[in-house]
């Protein structure tokens, strides 16, 4: 997916964006650093798709009929022209494809700061989970830094170059400390207490991964929100926190 191009700071024309980070850019593309990865290994994953084009954000089932992904991933969309592909490890064909029936969006998300960046998909109808089809379970607080979370996705394995996998990749990075986080973005961005940070120089998502899913422990506990570029050193990848966000999502979910 693309992670929102934000030109921050016009005076050194730095800009922060989403994961896939084009300079600050909403993340969407591939995973940088990655491995190829198989759905069996992450069931949990799905590709967000329009309803007659290709991938363009990631997302991970939590219920059976319901799918978590970014909120900057559905902005300005309607229900009627999306569908996941679940199953399969790539986004292009196999596994089971499903419609959308509603998208739910926290009344606090901030399409410019990328404050509070999920989004809940309810899908037509509830999927039958297999070895291939399986939620994840969300993180009740978050890892603590240094903690090794990993980062699925189909996204760009190159900033800013059309370089998207077919087939899903992943990459392991650590968490990282919200202050030490917040002291590389500044001034540009803030990191609230609804995002949380993970990568290093040369590991991260990117665009194209948005809305996808970051693992530890076995729980979910990010969404792929944005960055600065992609595995750029300093610079590690932002997601929306699924801990701070937990109480929101069960709202629309029951979970």
């Amino acid at each position: 997916m693309n992670r929102l191009l934000l030109s921050v700071l016009a005076l050194i024309a730095l800009s922060v964006c989403c994961e896939g980070h084009s300079d600050i850019d909403l993340p969407s593309g591939k995973i940088i650093n990655g491995m190829p990865a198989t759905i069996e290994q992450h069931p949990y994953q799905v590709s967000v798709q329009t309803l007659l084009g290709p991938h363009f954000c990631g997302g991970a089932l939590i219920k059976e009929n319901f799918v978590l992904t970014a909120a900057h991933c559905v902005e300005g969309r309607s229900a009627l022209e999306l569908k996941v592909r679940l199953g399969s490890t790539s986004w292009a064909y196999g596994g089971k494809v499903v419609l959308v029936k509603s998208i739910n969006v926290p009344n606090d998300y901030n399409s410019d700061t990328l404050d509070s960046d999920v989004a809940v998909l309810k899908l037509i109808f509830p999927v039958i989970l297999t070895s291939k089809i399986r939620t994840i379970e969300l993180a009740v607080s978050e890892p603590v830094a240094g903690t090794n979370a990993v980062v699925t996705g189909w996204g760009n394995t190159v900033e800013n170059v059309p370089s998207g996998s077919l087939n899903l990749q992943a990459v392991e990075v650590p968490i990282v400390d919200r202050a030490d986080c917040g002291t590389s973005y500044n001034p540009f961005r803030s990191i609230t207490e609804r995002m949380m940070c993970a990568g290093t120089a040369g590991r991260d998502a990117c665009q194209g991964d948005s809305g996808g899913p970051l693992v530890a422990n076995g729980q979910l506990v990010g969404v792929v929100s944005w960055g600065y570029g992609c595995a750029r050193p300093n610079y590690p990848g932002v997601y929306s926190s699924v801990p701070a966000l937990r109480s929101y999502i069960t709202q629309v979910t029951g979970l």
